[in-house]
């Protein structure tokens, strides 16, 4: 009798906490079973969702568990993380260009005009915001609205080196040369000292010369271009 007790108050506590193969319910609304948890892709979710219990103003997870949802083509699910995801960060660029390429993947046509020329709208209070908004539509494919990023950042700071070397590298990639060679010489000329966009426009039949002496801050130069581009400043001045 006795060992029969402990067994029933054990398989009542295990109900209570639901830790024993049972499912629990996230903050999110979302049951997780931790028998269901069959492929790469639930282990990852489930883990996101209890971050989320944890801490769920955190933009950074909500973006990866959207991008989940999304790969699974669960647009609903995916537009509401990445919507959350810019709730508590409005200017999350990788976000904002996901729910484009979220509507693109719908074939929502109009929706994804109309969304992503909002996005670049607010991204032209700043050349910085503008570039990395490009890079994000750019890593998804989204090279019209990468390109439109792109001339803006320009446009705001038409002196920049990471811009018009960003403008190069895009027309060398999509095979308008004409282009590239404009801006790649620009950032050239802006600084003399980087090898890899001479190389670039020596392949397009362009000789440059490096100089021999760099200047004594060149090592300043190299750390400001190197900057992490998650730092989301406000200014151009990092865009030398």
């Amino acid at each position: 009798m006795k060992t029969i007790f402990k067994v029933l108050v054990i398989t009542l506590v295990c109900m209570v906490i639901n830790g024993c193969g049972g499912q629990q319910k996230t903050a999110t609304g979302e049951k997780v079973n931790d028998k269901e948890l069959t492929s790469q892709s639930d282990v990852k979710k489930a883990q996101l969702l209890k971050q989320l219990d944890k801490k769920y103003e955190d933009a950074k997870t909500h973006y990866e568990l959207g991008k989940l949802y999304h790969s699974e083509g669960q647009w609903n699910k995916a537009e509401w993380e990445y919507n959350k995801a810019l709730a508590f960060n409005p200017v999350y660029h990788d976000a904002q260009a996901s729910i484009v390429k979220l509507l693109v993947d719908k074939d929502d046509k109009q929706r994804s005009e109309t969304i992503a020329d909002m996005y670049i709208s607010q991204a032209s209070v700043s050349a910085r915001h503008s570039l990395l908004l490009g890079r994000a539509f750019q890593e998804r494919g989204l090279d019209e609205y990468a390109l439109t990023s792109y001339l803006q950042a320009h446009n705001l700071a038409p002196n920049s080196v990471v811009i018009n070397k960003q403008l190069g590298n895009f027309y060398l990639m999509k095979g308008d040369k004409a282009n590239a060679e404009v801006y790649l010489r620009r950032a050239f000329e802006l600084d003399p000292y980087q090898p890899e966009v001479a190389g670039q426009l020596g392949k397009l039949g362009v000789q440059v010369e490096i100089p021999k002496r760099a200047p004594k801050d060149l090592k300043k130069i190299e750390k400001e271009k190197n900057a992490p581009a998650s730092n989301q400043g406000s200014g151009t001045e990092e865009l030398k």
